[in-house]
């Protein structure tokens, strides 16, 4: 047989039961064991969900976060967090949200600072960042890793531990001084080796060790460094399987095929034309594994065009041959056999995490005993490539018309910023320091509730729409009460930002039960971007007025820009993603319009996932920035001078791609940078910004209530760096995830900040 295995699972449960656990155990409802048992239930369900694979992997389960688990499996602790004593998840907890279970913390139950989060290479999935310093030190505590292998082989399972490799590791994080990362190498590589021992001595044959980093661009420093690596690693008593993932190798293709370990992995969805350079390099006596079946989408794989080329291939290598998936399943939903409501068609074309597994046994079993083994399942698979391909709900031709007819003048302001900015003063009369909020408010059981009730039929269209309209009008008060300057209406009638005005597009389906991790306990369910788009009516015209009848200050729109569109859906491959995302721009501008049209003066188009759509080569990030600022454009564009056009920006680093979002001219950015204390800002230094900017001064990502006097000191920083008079004071998020016990001192402390910078 074919030996197929898998680099990873999707850990939050089919049914988010993990999500539900973590919220339950940090509210204090629950117990430590409570939690524990979840996580032990959910790690045998997902092992025997893997049976039949000839590896399964072990240590990709965690509790929030991988990369936070590699920082305490390696004794990289921040130093706010080193004096606290018990139990290490609670620590890890520390780190990952600022406080623990029931929020019950030293120092008044202030808890600490968050560790900072930031994207995974270009998914949507977050990480806890490493951080460094010139006098970091590793101690190994193997127990976590050591106890899940104990676990899984008690079980029968054919385990394989699974690390986040030493270089990408150094990679992944932030020096918190001017010291060199690389330079903690020659520390860090004897913790790994004691580490690939202890597994070694625990019985474990092959160790998955991830590497993503090489498919970036890296200067020589670093490629020397996976070379001294792996060569001192090469002496442990493991065999290495070294995966990548997320895109060719190019130019570290040589590198990766002679660094002295059993095995390789080839992401094959997004490297083939690798496939046939790696096999000339590759040393005889080591293990290929392709990735043959997308781990990033939820498209189903087209398994006779994917046995057309892996045939040669294994006639070529044969034992030496292994499938998986391209990347860990963790960015896919878990089983569509859950998905009740998607119509039979639609559901014939897509595949979740387990139904991706049974794919990749297929091709093994055609490999090992010849396509009539597997001919029911080829002849069912090809009906639905085909179904696809044909599909007038696929391709539409007016779309596609209105595609075409796209001329630069969509993409322009009528007038440069400075001539917007003074019409805008004139006609929104803000003072100095202006205050906003970045769009919803917290999602209250009431506003579940009602959905809930709404989407079963329990409560009528009429109802439903009185009980969102509570909800707004409460928000309205709130803010009227804490004196922010410019308000939101809350988005209560949203689920999520990019489903809400999915559902309302041509060309989005929708999942019941697919959910992925974003971080922590936070599950997003992205749409199904399947057709080509349009708008057949307004979205948010009808909420936005209403929340502004309730009040005379200023009322913000709300919308979600295409390229976040775009990056947040699970997006179809049978067309360039610009294309996609050109169309989205179109149906946005619609919007846009009529926003403005109902009266509507400060619109704020979100685009949070700009810089995770990058590619990860360098080289081609032109390119994507071109189309990409494109869309936004031509979203944002239509409308007049006086109308002030937002956009909004989370957990990215961006000062290098700055350029590209000056190009982007909206009137105001916000941004976070509240837990990277105002690093984020260092890019303005030697760019000269010269539009509005709010920096993000609230982290909603955390519980903790940030004060006065701490808002002051960041906006004052930012001062530094932006004129004073440029500057908004905003969360550097929504605050959707929070409950309006937090958000209200929060933003009290906010406002009072803002008048303290005023009067000073």
């Amino acid at each position: 047989m074919v030996t197929t295995h898998n680099l990873g699972f999707p850990r939050i449960g089919a049914k988010r039961e993990l999500k539900f656990a973590l919220e339950a155990y940090w509210k204090g409802q629950t117990s430590r064991e409570d939690l524990l048992a979840v996580g032990a239930r959910l790690r045998q369900q997902h092992w025997q969900a893997q049976s039949g694979l000839s590896q399964v992997p072990v240590g990709d389960f965690a509790f929030y976060d991988q990369v936070l688990d590699m920082s305490f499996t390696l004794g990289n602790l921040p130093e706010r967090v080193q004096g606290f004593h018990g139990d290490a998840l609670d620590n890890a907890f520390r780190v990952a949200r600022g406080r623990t279970a029931g929020h019950s913390e030293c120092c008044g139950g202030s808890g600490v600072q968050a560790g900072e989060m930031t994207k995974w290479f270009d998914t949507n999935y977050h990480y806890i960042v490493p951080e460094f310093a010139a006098d970091t030190t590793f101690k190994l505590d193997a127990s976590r890793l050591l106890a899940q292998l104990d676990e899984a082989r008690s079980q029968g399972v054919k385990a394989r531990p699974v690390l986040i490799g030493p270089v990408t590791y150094l990679w992944l994080g932030k020096a918190k001084d001017a010291s060199n990362k690389l330079a903690l190498l020659e520390r860090l590589l004897p913790v790994y080796a004691e580490l690939l021992d202890q597994l070694a001595a625990h019985g474990a044959e092959w160790v998955q060790i991830d590497e993503p980093v090489l498919v970036t661009e890296l200067d020589t420093d670093w490629r020397h460094a996976l070379s001294l690596a792996y060569h001192q690693l090469k002496a442990c008593r493991v065999k290495l399987l070294l995966t990548t993932y997320f895109g060719p190798l190019g130019d570290n293709l040589h590198l990766a095929c002679t660094l002295p370990v059993a095995g390789l992995h080839l992401d094959a969805i997004h490297a083939r034309e690798e496939l046939m350079p790696v096999l000339n390099l590759l040393p005889s006596h080591k293990v290929l594994s392709l990735g043959v079946i997308n781990g990033r989408n939820i498209w189903r794989t087209d398994l006779q065009a994917t046995l057309a080329w892996l045939e040669r291939v294994h006639a070529r290598l044969g034992d030496r041959l292994w499938l998986a998936p391209s990347c860990s399943l963790l960015h896919v939903p878990v089983d569509l056999n859950n998905e009740q409501q998607l119509d039979t068609e639609l559901r014939s074309w897509l595949a979740f995490a387990l139904q991706k597994l049974d794919e990749l046994r297929c091709l093994a079993k055609a490999l090992t005993h010849g396509r009539e083994a597997v001919k029911d399942e080829l002849a069912a698979n090809a009906a639905a490539m085909a179904s696809r391909h044909a599909s007038p709900r696929v391709h539409k031709p007016a779309v596609q018309a209105a595609l075409a007819r796209i001329t630069p003048e969509l993409g322009r302001r009528h007038s440069p910023y400075a001539a917007r900015a003074r019409q805008q003063a004139a006609l929104l009369k803000l003072p100095p320091y202006p205050t906003t909020t970045i769009g919803s408010f917290p999602q209250t059981p009431e506003i579940r509730q009602a959905r809930s009730q709404y989407k079963a039929g329990a409560l009528d269209e009429a109802g439903y729409q009185a009980a969102m309209h509570a909800e707004i009008a409460r928000s309205v008060k709130e803010q009227e009460d804490l004196g922010l300057d410019v308000l939101v209406h809350g988005e209560a009638e949203r689920n999520d930002m990019v489903e809400y005005f999915g559902e309302q597009l041509e060309g989005y389906a929708f999942s019941q039960f697919g959910w992925v991790q974003s971080y922590g306990s936070r599950c997003v369910k992205p749409p199904i971007l399947f057709g080509d788009i349009s708008r057949p009516q307004a979205m948010t015209v009808a909420w936005t007025r209403y929340a502004q009848s309730l009040t005379t200050k200023l009322m913000k729109g709300m919308l979600t820009g295409p390229v976040t569109m775009l990056n947040w859906s699970f997006v179809r491959d049978d067309q360039p993603r610009a294309d996609t995302c050109l169309q989205l721009a179109l149906a946005i501008r619609q919007e846009v319009l009529d926003l403005e049209q109902a009266g509507v003066r400060v619109i704020q188009i979100d685009e949070a996932a700009l810089r995770e759509g990058l590619p990860l080569r360098r080289s081609q990030w032109q390119t994507y920035l071109d189309w990409a600022v494109q869309a936004f454009r031509i979203s944002a564009n239509g409308v007049q001078d006086d109308t002030q056009i937002h956009t909004h920006m989370c957990y990215s680093e961006f000062n290098d791609i700055i350029a590209a979002i000056a190009d982007m001219d909206a009137d105001v950015i916000t941004i976070e940078t509240s837990r990277s204390d105002m690093e984020l800002l260092d890019a303005f230094e030697h760019f000269h910004y010269p539009n509005e900017i709010g920096p993000g001064v609230y982290d909603i990502h955390s519980p903790n209530i940030p004060t006065q006097a701490h808002i002051v000191q960041l906006m004052r920083k930012a001062a530094e760096r932006i004129p004073a008079e440029r500057l908004w004071v905003n969360p550097d998020c929504g605050l959707k995830t929070r409950q309006w016990a937090e958000v209200i001192p929060a933003l009290r402390n906010m406002v009072e900040a803002a008048r303290t910078l005023r009067a000073a």
